[in-house]
């Protein structure tokens, strides 16, 4: 990123040349001109990112200085330099644009705090500028992928949440990428150089969550040989993730609303509070509202991060992202395995898109990556898609009525509903050879629940 381009307008050669020789002492590219008029000859040919700009100077002051560089449409951020008895002056100058202002004589600590800001807001500027372009030229915004009307509106979202402190609630379901979403609201905001946590709610057992959060003193329970610091500590100053929100405990619902609204946490064990600066961004698999009449998720920690709502869409609702998706989880697997696929087939494409992807984004990218790892030619094609079910594989098997002693995975009429899920379970996992977050991913459920479901079947395996 190159240095932010400020310049100073000044009336005062040696105030001019102070302030000058001061700004560019920080690093920054400082030129000056010594009246409005100056300033706005200097416009094309500096390409000046910020102006600093005196209040009352002779020809053109700080005020018409301003009103010109928005007749001409420069998206220039201005900084008004102000004597002590133009203080009124210099707010009506904010209400025509004005970035903020600093008090004469300068306090040089203030001056480089707001400088810094603007070179912050700048550099994110910057990156949507070349997000945009990305998205014009691959279909891509950041890490997530598509280029289809509805993702179109999501980047939209993103853009106008990002650069405020807001909490942000993203639904939808498992697989569709609400981790990648709060990757990107966190590189857009003014926290992106400082740390990305995320944490997996249901992944966690429930004894451990609040732990994992909040942290724990030593000898706070059996184990806790030392002090840890929880995830909020971890984040401070940057942005916490929280997956699967809606399966917290409510006792642990309630003390994650507590740290939202006082900005203060206690570890486990612990006898004081902890200040942290922290941004938090949820997300659940389910629809949030209907978790609150359940009782999963508690009301008022719904509209704590309900702030910002984002809503991800299955990837069966966006066939059109589908080639985009595809062709760049096969790019990315081809160059890491390091093998010649450079795309697929016609008829392959055609089969992945009559599938109805329960597992969504991050089902395709799984198989992708199986299909790359197969493929003998340059393409991949319908034979290196087997073993995804009918639509990716070929023709669905004709029904036929069961016979006396079923094949293991095999549904028929008269099965139990349990029945069908616990093979349904078993099937998922020998595909995934016995990953259980990619299982869960496809069966569209937590891996808390899925931890569940196993569980209960093997209690009901065992002998009375």
């Amino acid at each position: 990123m190159s240095p932010l381009r400020v310049l100073i307008v000044e009336d005062d050669p040696a105030q001019r040349t102070g302030l000058t020789q001061l700004v560019a002492g920080w690093g920054f590219t400082a030129t000056n001109a010594p009246d409005g008029e100056a300033a706005l000859a200097q416009v094309a040919q500096a390409h000046p990112d910020v102006i600093l700009s005196d209040m009352v100077m002779p020809r053109m002051g700080g005020l018409d200085l301003l009103r010109a560089l928005r007749q001409q449409d420069h998206d220039i951020t201005v900084l008004i330099l102000t004597a002590q008895g133009t203080v009124g002056t210099a707010v009506e100058a904010i209400r025509l644009g004005a970035y903020d202002y600093v008090a004469k004589p300068v306090d040089p600590q203030r001056l480089r705090i707001l400088l810094d800001q603007v070179a912050e807001r700048h550099a994110r500027q910057q990156e949507v500028t070349v997000l945009r372009r990305q998205l014009r030229d691959q279909g891509r915004f950041g890490t997530m992928i598509g280029a289809s009307v509805i993702m179109r509106q999501i980047y939209q979202l993103v853009e106008q949440a990002a650069p405020t402190g807001a909490s942000v609630l993203i639904t939808g379901e498992s697989g569709t990428g609400k981790e990648l979403v709060a990757q990107t609201l966190h590189q857009l905001s003014p926290r992106a150089g400082r740390p990305f946590v995320p944490i997996n709610c249901a992944a966690i057992p429930e004894a451990l969550l609040e732990s994992e959060l909040f942290g724990h003193e030593k000898g706070a329970f059996t184990g806790a040989i030392t002090r840890r610091q929880g995830s909020f500590e971890l984040a401070d100053h940057g942005t916490l993730f929280l997956d699967e929100i809606s399966e917290m405990t409510p006792a642990t619902q309630a003390k994650l609303l507590r740290v939202l609204q006082e900005r203060v946490v206690r570890p486990v064990g612990g006898d004081r509070d902890r200040p942290i600066d922290i941004r938090v961004i949820a997300a659940t698999n389910i629809d949030p509202l209907e978790a609150v009449h359940q009782g999963r998720l508690r009301e008022d920690l719904y509209y704590r991060l309900n702030v910002f709502a984002i809503q991800l869409p299955p990837l069966r609702d966006r066939l059109d992202d589908l080639p985009l998706l595809a062709q760049a989880f096969v790019t990315e697997f081809a160059r890491d395995l390091k093998k010649t696929v450079v795309g697929l087939s016609g008829e392959a494409m055609a089969a992945l898109r009559a599938h109805r992807w329960p597992g969504n984004v991050r089902e395709l990218r799984n198989v992708m990556e199986r299909a790359t790892i197969v493929a003998r030619g340059s393409e991949i094609t319908p034979a290196d898609l087997v073993g995804f079910g009918a639509a990716l594989g070929g023709r669905p098997a004709p029904v036929q009525a069961p016979p006396e002693t079923e094949a293991p995975g095999v549904l028929h009429a008269g099965m139990t509903v349990d029945d069908a899920e616990r093979q349904l379970i078993q099937i998922t996992l020998a595909h995934t050879g016995g990953n259980k977050t990619k299982a869960a991913g496809l069966l569209g459920i937590s891996l808390k629940t899925l931890h569940n479901k196993l569980a209960r079947d093997a209690a009901q395996a065992q002998p009375d």
